[in-house]
């Protein structure tokens, strides 16, 4: 089963990945440094950091899926 403390809903639109809130500052609509391509690839088994551009807080994404992407830090 899936922690679901440590998952993070997203949105792709128009190519971008946002997230609704940041879990660490709570500012809203965070435009990700990261390309749908980035979710394939972690979908497919290969880790990526994420950096928040708005607080600079780091967590690295292990897993994803349609509408989570699953951290290594609860964040929840």
């Amino acid at each position: 089963m899936i922690p679901f403390e440590k998952t993070l809903p997203y949105d792709i639109l128009m190519g971008d990945v946002y997230v609704q809130e940041c879990p660490f500052c709570k500012k809203e609509h965070i435009l990700l440094p990261l390309k749908p391509r980035d979710i394939v690839l972690v979908r497919e088994g290969k880790k990526k950091l994420l950096v928040f551009p708005c607080c600079h807080n780091k967590v690295t994404i292990l897993d994803s899926d349609q509408d989570y992407l699953l951290t290594d830090t609860a964040i929840r």
